[in-house]
């Protein structure tokens, strides 16, 4: 017989689990502004109160300078300077589960990351990173049950929520954070208002397009309202509330009537309406009988971080994918991750918290490191917003730290990658003098204008990361003749490069983040069936690419798996085709998140040129450059690498690349080319040979 201690400590437990439980909520955050990024600088246009401020990424014409204010109540340090470097980017992401499915037949069940923001780049293949304007967008339509909403079937022809093929008749582009709602703390319809005669004693004030009533005077409104368009305003003194007691005290003052919607919704007495919202100037709120449902709060509405949790969890339940969504933003930028954990459908045993850590990646603080003995963990039904600011320009990637054997595993890792200022240098500018450098060193006391956060104070300074080349250099950024800019159709798109090396020799065409990964199936098998994970056992059979074996790896547009709640949902949306436009480069970001396993990957016919290596630029203390050539890599779980294929130096044999041909980039570990078997898989794809890409980035088209 159990001791009643042992029944009780078990009640209680159960009881403050609750309570965590019910103190959790769903919450985004991405602002508009920051002390960094203010409404002001060069990245605000011609209008220095434009909200729209740190929506478009400025050229980069030198560093910000930051100064402390010797007064007032604000004494951190603030851009003084004309010059606002780098924008604001937000992105969320949901922690649950998912399915995913092998170049075999095999399908998986994961811990993963899902996208519930940017959810049609996701379906194109880019990262779900995104500016505030676009982040702080509520969905225009009804968000309905699946998985990366209903955007990847949208976008790759599928019909949403049916698995068939069909036709599309409206492409899916919306790109804001799901579930994301205005904060309305008031939307009441003119019956819940008001609903007896009334004398407008003030002309109508009109919103910009927004015609004026024709009247302003009206003596019989009952439910038949005037159908003001959106936007109109009319300024209503005496209000009759309804009830038998016209004017109660504290609502006869002046009401602002604001038309939110032309199309009329049905009160609840039944007569259609037009929705309203109103703000009263005095105390109080608009009086109600019962008759209809009265009015809770004011307004106005604003995108404030609230969310309607329902599409949250009708999007994120199931919509994991493999590897997580890709996060990349540029340096000086300030970066906004906020993880909704939505649970677990499948083991709905496991309380599962989880964590971002962004690996090898210098955080602001240790708060945002995402190891939960020396930051937070998040429980279901909770939100957390991480916060970075961008330093260095590299290839990272991230991953959640709650049992990081297990979960990494599962699926539950992604990539990252920042790009350099160079990227901003304008069209004409010198690569090295805009960076602020001279004979190699950043140095401030002979260069006041040097970006003092990469700053290297003196020649000697071992904590330089990379040095600018040895000897000053007048290499200009140019355009890119083989690269169409996707939005003019024109080769007009600056040079893009991997890091700031100040004499183009990081430069590239198009780039291709690789995450190589491996799975386990029996232990992804225990892991669904509520066995144990024996961990001594572990050992990957499964061998992908972007989530995919070949030649999955090969096949364009996001694959879908049917899951356990009926639907097709798209978890593995990526892609791991490479097109080099002949002449051209193709930048590789390769890492390796396995967990018990090294990597090795060979480019057969393409030459590879290694720039970078665990996020930094190859170049000693001297500035003397010490990439390499070579034809394979190795990498071990937890390391990044940048590798250029350069067919601008001609095949071995003396010829030129030309279009059509195609090549390969595979592993030489012939039991890491296969699917736990002895047949097709494996990490291998395919590298084409084009006249020219559209767009630099992922998810391009080989033309």
């Amino acid at each position: 017989m159990r001791k009643s201690y042992q029944i009780w400590i078990t009640i209680l437990i159960a009881v403050f689990a609750a309570v965590a439980a019910s103190a959790q909520s769903f919450r985004v955050q991405c602002p508009a502004f920051t002390i960094t990024h203010p409404l002001t600088g060069t990245n605000c246009g011609t209008n220095p109160t434009n909200e729209g401020c740190n929506n478009t990424e400025p050229a980069y014409n030198g560093p910000t300078q930051f100064t402390r204010p010797t007064t007032g109540s604000s004494r951190f340090a603030m851009p003084t300077s004309g010059t606002v470097n780098g924008a604001i980017k937000c992105q969320q992401i949901s922690g649950g589960d998912g399915y995913s499915t092998m170049a075999d037949g095999t399908q998986t069940f994961m811990f993963s990351f899902g996208p519930l923001s940017g959810l049609a780049d996701v379906a194109a293949g880019h990262p779900s990173t995104q500016f505030p304007n676009i982040f702080n967008t509520s969905y225009p339509g009804t968000l309905t049950r699946g998985d990366p909403a209903t955007t990847d079937g949208a976008v790759s022809g599928a019909v949403p929520w049916t698995g068939a093929p069909g036709p599309v008749f409206q492409a899916f582009t919306w790109n804001g954070a799901v579930g994301l709602v205005p904060e309305v703390t008031t939307l009441v319809t003119v019956a819940n208002l008001v609903e007896g005669p009334f004398l407008v004693t003030t002309p109508a004030t009109t919103a910009p397009g927004c015609p004026a009533p024709t009247a302003n005077t009206v003596t019989a409104w009952t439910d038949a309202p005037l159908g003001l368009p959106v936007g109109a305003q009319v300024v209503i003194t005496n209000a009759v509330a309804e009830g038998p007691t016209p004017t109660p005290p504290g609502y006869a003052g002046t009401w602002t009537i604001t038309c939110v919607g032309t199309g009329t919704g049905m009160s609840p007495d039944g007569v259609d309406e037009y929705p309203f919202q109103y703000i009263d100037t005095t105390a109080g709120l608009a009086a109600d009988t019962g008759n209809d449902l009265a009015a809770t709060a004011s307004s106005p509405a604003m995108i404030d971080g609230h969310v309607d949790p329902r599409p949250i969890m009708d999007v994120g339940v199931m919509n994991g994918n493999i590897p997580a969504p890709l996060a990349a933003f540029d340096e000086d930028d300030e970066f906004f991750l906020t993880l909704t954990n939505v649970g677990m459908i499948m083991r709905p045993d496991l309380f599962e918290q989880h964590t971002v850590h962004f690996h090898g990646y210098p955080n602001a603080s240790s708060f945002y490191d995402g190891v939960p003995d020396a930051s937070v963990a998040i429980n279901i039904g909770a939100s957390f917003t991480y916060y970075y600011l961008a330093p260095d320009a590299g290839t990272y990637f991230w991953h959640c730290h709650i049992t990081p054997p297990e979960h990494l595993q599962m699926g539950m890792v992604g990539q990252l990658y920042v790009r350099p200022r160079q990227d901003r240098v304008p069209v004409g500018g010198s690569l090295y003098t805009y960076l602020g450098y001279q004979n190699g060193i950043s140095e401030p006391t002979t260069n006041p204008t040097v970006d003092l956060r990469t700053a290297c104070n003196t020649a000697s300074d071992i904590l330089c990361s990379a040095r600018m080349p040895a000897t000053t250099n007048t290499v200009a950024q140019a355009t890119d003749p083989l690269v169409i800019d996707p939005a003019t159709g024109a080769a007009d798109l600056p040079n893009k490069y991997v890091y700031n090396d100040g004499d183009g020799s990081t430069q590239y065409d198009a780039e291709y983040p690789l995450q190589m990964h491996g799975f386990d199936p029996n232990f992804h098998f225990v892991g669904m069936t509520f066995n144990p994970e024996m961990f001594v056992d572990m050992k990957d059979k499964y061998f992908l690419l972007n989530g995919r074996s070949y030649p999955d790896t090969v096949a364009a547009g996001p694959q879908a798996t049917i899951s356990s709640d009926g639907q097709m949902h798209y978890s593995q949306p990526l892609p791991a085709i490479i097109n080099i436009p002949k002449g051209g480069k193709a930048l590789l970001r390769l890492v390796n998140l396995s967990v018990t396993e090294y990597h090795t990957i060979q480019s057969l016919g393409v030459p590879m040129h290694v720039v970078g290596w665990n996020a930094k630029l190859l170049r000693d203390q001297s500035g003397i450059n010490t990439e390499y050539w070579t034809n394979s890599v190795t990498l071990g779980g937890g390391e990044s690498l940048d590798a250029i294929l350069d067919t601008s130096v001609g095949k071995p044999d003396g010829t030129a690349y030309q279009a059509g041909e195609t090549y390969y980039l595979f592993t030489p570990q012939l039991d890491h080319l296969s699917n736990d078997a002895e047949n097709f898989g494996g990490l291998m794809t395919e590298v084409h040979i084009c006249n020219s890409v559209t767009g630099s980035t992922f998810g391009n088209t080989c033309n």
